[in-house]
């Protein structure tokens, strides 16, 4: 039997799904980040496939979501999606450091997915973390920068008024540079990496995902086997039921 153990470490609410019986010991681990206006409990079913594997699977709840949501205004909130981010890729660390402690995970084995925001963190986390093993980026994009610099052309074409100053703007940007994959990406280091993207995206645009994945499957990666990249020429800012068994079979192969 698959168990759902909502838990908290360091005021992060989490689920915790795995097998009943292997509950007490070292398995794979894998994180798994939900998107943006998300919550944790909307990507059981990737946990339940990923345990039925085998695999520890925790959904964490990201910054100013469901459990931890706050009254904030549409502007807001959508202007604090950098720094939640960024905190999301911060907090990684505490979960598998905990993990760690308690002798969960087996020989480091730590994946790492995510939907749309949740695919962003991933690509960051990858920049910061040797200690990820795999990955799967579901809608994220590695360019921080370019996808900053197209949401903020948006806002002001748009005519919305920010609720922070120019200098602020210009302090995140600044910031993001140390966790944009497209800037480094060496530190891939070869890496099993999946990435899924419907192609009519209107969210998270495809080609800047795309373009990265091109620059590095044939130049930069040793092991092109490792690097695939799934466009589905149909979807939006959705991932079909091939996404989602391509990423359990993805995990199930590398981790």
């Amino acid at each position: 039997m698959i168990v759902i153990d909502k838990q908290k470490i360091s005021n992060i609410p989490f689920l915790h799904i795995v097998k009943e019986e292997k509950k007490d010991k070292a398995l794979p681990l894998v994180f798994f980040i939900h998107g943006f206006t998300s919550a944790k409990e909307h990507n059981l079913h990737y946990a339940y496939l990923l345990a039925e594997k085998g695999m520890r699977v925790i959904l964490p709840e990201v910054a100013y979501h469901g459990e931890r949501a706050e009254q904030l205004t549409q502007e807001k909130f959508a202007a604090k999606f950098w720094e939640i981010v960024i905190n999301e890729i911060q907090e990684l660390e505490m979960l598998k450091n905990y993990f760690e402690q308690e002798n969960l995970i087996e020989n480091g084995r730590i994946g790492m997915a995510g939907t749309s925001l949740g695919g962003i963190v991933t690509l960051g986390a990858l920049t910061q973390y040797d200690w990820i093993k795999v990955a799967v980026s579901l809608m994220g994009t590695p360019a921080y920068l370019e996808f900053f610099d197209m949401q903020l052309s948006s806002i002001r074409e748009k005519q919305i008024k920010l609720p922070i100053s120019e200098e602020q703007i210009e302090q995140q940007r600044e910031k993001l540079k140390r966790f944009d994959l497209t800037l480094q990406p060496e530190k891939l280091k070869q890496r099993p990496l999946l990435f899924w993207h419907g192609k009519k995206d209107p969210s998270v645009p495809f080609a800047p995902t795309y373009r990265f994945y091109e620059s590095i499957v044939h130049h930069d990666h040793e092991k092109p086997e490792l690097l695939q990249f799934i466009a589905d020429k149909h979807a939006d800012h959705k991932v079909s039921r091939e996404g989602l068994l391509r990423t359990v079979m993805w995990f199930a192969s590398h981790l």
